[in-house]
Formats: structure tokens, C-alpha cells, sequence
């Protein structure tokens, strides 16, 4: 389908480096901050004790409450003017209907159609790809169920690495409740090999599926660990035939094939696709073994019900727009670099990292989509976090009284899946407790013992952390994260600061003497502090 660029109405130049910055909407926020500077988070309160009234938003038991951030109402109308004049919802269009908003690698962004049970059709090139979405989670469905009813395999080993390990690791951590206690799923990412042998010592290789996760099927660390357990099998097993111990997740079918993964056993997923958000397809295959496909397909219809409100939900009342909205006046006008995400829940123990390459591979970039450096304005925040109540004791104290301020998101799910008795309320005791002090501050004659406050948070709320509940969670931060990429003007859907070290790598590896990359070209300059490095790394592997 032709892309289309559309333009604010008050933008001077696609080519002007400064263009947003020059938007009338975004002048009216810089003044609009200028009023605001002498107003603190507990003034707002006091000026309005219903203030949590006009301030969160709800959806099927999800709640964000938003009141704890230094804005008002003429903030949000003001940012709400901003996406408007950014043209924030017809970009939301063509995402959705597949248009090639990811400019720089001339691809459609369709995650979206793998959770949209109510879609019937739908082109890509030509091709219509709702027969390709459903034949694939038939094909998932059907293997799932097999492995679940035979337990031929009490093992899962999902090999991959970025996307393809942390969006489906966090996920299977999340719904440990709803999955198959006699099956156990192992990660492996690191091309360290302690990683890959750790994880296969004390497990029984016989009865181990793998599933091999890359969307080229080349990924180095991928297909280095892929072929380091094929040997291990290969020697556990003492036979070449390991065919019925591997399956694949990717678009490269022949060389899935030429690795010895019969066609039967490669599920395919697609070019618009990108990695941080293809836990939807079969790149979940690993975590939808453990929980069975029906949750999985609630965790698509939670995230589709996002993907709905987000579509539909004018910009004020739009859970992912205000998320996102939020963030660019935090970052932008107020000045904070950082975000934190503190789950108060210990199954969301690896969502803070899915958080962080979701937002800083998507929008850590410098340039706008039309290859223009950006020099007047900031993008994408560092996103730290861990669980609660680990992180008030780990990084809080700087959260708390810092020389910078560091807004967070605090999340908790109001029913535990594990009660034990009183746990579950002191732990939410503290996950409230961290947002009103964050606010209140405290005075004291003791200058250590003093609080600013006034700093913000977030609290998002859901009724239960079920696969349904959790894809909204996910779906809510993808569109908050695509929301902020169109008003900074950048193409929030391609990698490309990805793939300059593992070039490097790979001409490094050829100087080591690695034949898989004895074609790799010269490496530009050889620095002395890389060229000692090198020849430690060389001498200690030769003696």
C-alpha cells in the first residue's frame, strides 16, 4: 500500500530539524509550563480535593490514575492540541490499516492484526494476510494442544534473543499461575555459553522441545546457541536425527529447513512484525505451550480491547494518548530524562525490561523519519525499574531525594494470584505509600531528612493479573510509545543503532579466526584500546 505523510497544519517543513518545536501548539505549552513552574503536586490537591475524579481513567478493569503528575486541565487540552496538530490520529489510521508507516524500511506495522479477532480482511502487498494470521494460530493451536495432552516434552527451551526472549520470557513469568506445572519453559538469549549450558545440565534432554526464535534465522546469538544445543542433543541423544526435538519461529524457511527443522514444525511470521512486538505471533509459541492457547487468546483479546479504546477513545480520554501525552510533558517541558517502571507484583518481575526495549529501541533516535538530525527537542526517556518492593530498596533513595527528578509508573494487580496471609496488603500499602510520598515530600529541621515531593507518578491499576488483563497492560504501552514517536517526529519501528556493533563483531570474529565469518570486510581502524583488547582476548585462547 502507498505510504502516506501526512503534515501538521501549522508544520513549516518536513525538512525543518526544529519543526515541532515551530507547531503554535507547542509554543502554548512552553508558556503554558512557565505558569505551571511554581505549582506543586500537593497544591493541586488542595485546590481540588476530587482531583482523582477528573484525573484517571478506566477501562475493564484496568485504571490509570494520572492525578499525581503536575498538570491541569488546561495542560491536557493543550497536549491534546498538540497530538491533534501532530496529526496523531491519522497516523493511528494507517497504522492500523497497514499503510508503510515504517518509513525507513518501507513496512507496514501490523502487530495490531494478530490480536484483532474481528478482522476479515486486511492487504498487505497485494496479499490479503488474515487467511496467513489464523492458519498460523490454527497450526499453534494444534501443536500446543499435542504437546500439552502427550507430554512428550516437560521442557521448553526458547532460543532467541531481544524480542524474540523478552517480550515471550516476560510474558510466561507473568502467567505462571495459568501454566502447565508439568511442563517447565527455559529462556536462553545470551550467547555466553554458561547461559545455554546452565539451563540444559539439569534438565532431561530427551523429553526437551527447542524452539529456535529469529525472524532471518541468522541472528549471531541465536543461531550460535541453536547449534551449540543441536550438539549437546546430538551427543545426549547419541544420534544425528534430532529432528523431533526442534521447531522454528521465523520467516526464513529454507534455512530452518537446511538446520533440520522439518516444514511441518516452522511456524512463519512476517516483515510487519517488528521483534519488540511479536510475542503475539508464533514468537510466543514458547509461553502459549505453557499456558495453553486458550489464555493465549485471551491475552490477544485483552490487548485488542486496548488496541479498540485506543482507536476509538477521544484523545482526553484515551488511556494510551494520556500515558503518552504525559510523557512528552514530563520529558519535554518539564525536563525529566528518566522513567521508571516499578511493577508491585513479583510476575512482573521481567516487565521492566520488555518495557525498556520496547521504548528505548523504539524511540532512543536522533534523527526524525525524514533523516533530519534532531537538535532543539528531547525523545525517547531512560527507562529504569524493578519490582516493589526491591527497587525502594535498590534505587529509591535517588527516586526519593535526587539531584533528578524521576517520574514513575507504579503497578499492581488488586487480587494476588498466590495469597499468603497479609502479604498481599502490605505490599500494596507500600506501592501507595512510595506514590503519596513521592508527592507529600517532608520538611525537617534535619537538611538529610528533608523531601522535596511534588515529584510524579503514575499508579495503573488491573482487577487481576490474568492473560487478559496482562494484554491490555502490553497493548496500553505499545500505543503510549507509538503515541510519543509521532509527535517527536521519528520513525518509532526500526533498529538501526541495533546493528553497529554486531558488524564490528563479526569483522572481530574474522580477525579471532572464526571461519563461519572469514567474508566479512576489514574493520575501518583498528584503535590501540580495541587492538589490546583483541590480543588479550587472543593470547589467553591460545595458550
Amino acid at each position: 500500500m502507498e505510504n502516506i505523510k501526512p503534515m501538521p497544519k501549522d508544520e513549516p517543513s518536513q525538512d525543518d530539524p526544529s519543526s515541532i518545536t515551530q507547531l503554535d501548539s507547542w509554543k502554548d505549552l512552553v508558556d503554558h509550563h512557565k505558569e505551571m513552574s511554581c505549582t506543586t503536586i500537593p497544591s493541586l490537591f488542595k485546590n481540588d480535593p476530587k482531583r482523582f475524579d477528573n484525573f484517571h481513567q478506566k477501562l475493564e478493569g484496568l485504571t490509570l490514575d494520572y492525578s499525581k503528575q503536575r498538570v491541569s486541565k488546561d495542560t491536557i487540552e493543550k497536549l491534546c492540541t498538540l497530538a491533534k496538530a501532530s496529526d496523531l490520529e491519522s497516523w493511528r489510521d494507517q497504522m492500523f490499516n497497514g499503510d508503510r508507516i515504517n518509513t525507513t524500511e518501507n513496512r507496514a506495522v501490523l502487530h495490531t492484526a494478530l490480536r484483532n479477532k474481528d478482522l476479515e480482511t486486511l492487504e498487505v502487498d497485494s496479499v490479503d494476510i488474515v487467511p496467513e494470521i489464523r492458519g498460523t494460530f490454527e497450526k499453534m493451536k494444534s501443536f500446543t494442544d499435542s504437546v500439552r495432552a502427550e507430554k512428550k516434552y516437560t521442557h521448553i527451551v526458547n532460543i532467541g534473543i531481544g524480542g524474540s526472549d523478552l517480550g515471550p520470557h516476560m510474558v510466561a513469568e507473568a502467567l505462571k499461575p495459568f501454566s502447565d506445572a508439568e511442563i517447565t519453559v527455559h529462556y536462553v538469549s545470551n550467547v555466553d555459553s554458561s547461559h545455554l549450558v546452565e539451563t540444559l545440565e539439569n534438565i532431561d534432554l530427551n523429553k526437551t522441545l527447542f524452539i529456535i526464535t529469529s525472524k532471518t534465522f541468522t541472528t549471531q546469538e541465536t543461531m550460535c546457541n541453536a547449534r551449540s544445543a543441536k550438539e549437546l542433543l546430538q551427543k545426549a541423544l547419541g544420534k544425528d536425527d534430532v529432528g523431533e526435538h526442534f521447531v522454528a519461529a521465523t520467516q526464513n524457511v529454507e534455512a530452518a529447513q537446511k538446520f533440520g527443522i522439518s516444514e511441518d514444525k516452522i511456524f512463519p511470521i512476517w516483515d510487519w512484525v517488528g521483534g519488540r512486538y511479536s510475542l503475539w505471533s508464533a514468537i510466543g509459541l514458547s509461553f502459549c505451550i505453557s499456558i495453553g492457547f486458550d489464555n493465549f487468546q485471551k491475552l490477544l483479546d485483552g490487548a485488542y480491547a486496548m488496541d479498540k479504546h485506543f482507536r476509538e477513545a477521544p484523545l482526553e480520554k484515551n488511556i494510551p494518548v494520556l500515558l503518552g501525552l504525559i510523557g512528552i510533558w514530563n520529558r519535554n517541558f518539564e525536563g525529566f530524562e528518566a522513567l521508571g517502571i516499578i511493577p508491585y507484583d513479583q510476575y512482573l518481575y521481567f516487565l521492566p525490561s520488555h518495557m525498556q526495549q520496547l521504548d528505548m529501541e523504539s524511540n532512543g533516535k536522533s534523527v526524525t523519519r525524514y533523516g533530519v538530525p534532531i537538535t532543539d527537542y528531547e525523545t525517547g526517556p531512560i527507562i529504569l525499574g524493578q519490582t516493589g518492593t526491591d527497587a525502594q530498596h535498590a534505587f529509591f533513595q535517588s527516586v526519593h531525594q535526587g539531584t533528578d527528578i524521576i517520574p514513575c509508573d507504579f503497578i499492581f494487580a488488586l487480587k494476588c494470584q498466590k495469597p499468603a496471609r497479609g502479604h498481599h496488603y502490605k505490599l500494596l500499602a507500600n506501592a501507595i505509600a512510595q506514590t503519596k510520598a513521592l508527592m507529600d515530600g517532608q520538611e525537617n529541621q534535619n537538611p538529610h531528612k528533608i523531601f522535596s515531593g511534588s515529584r510524579p507518578t503514575n499508579t495503573i491499576v488491573v482487577d487481576e493479573l490474568d492473560p487478559y488483563h496482562l494484554g491490555m497492560l502490553i497493548a496500553m504501552y505499545e500505543q503510549k510509545v507509538f503515541v510519543q514517536g509521532i509527535i517527536w517526529n521519528i520513525n518509532s519501528f526500526d533498529q538501526h543503532g541495533v546493528e553497529l556493533g554486531k558488524v564490528l563483531a563479526k569483522q572481530i570474529l574474522r580477525d579471532f579466526g572464526d571461519k563461519d565469518f572469514a567474508n566479512e570486510k576489514d574493520a575501518t581502524e583498528i584503535d590501540s584500546s580495541t587492538a589490546a583488547l583483541m590480543d588479550m582476548v587472543v593470547k589467553t585462547h591460545l595458550r
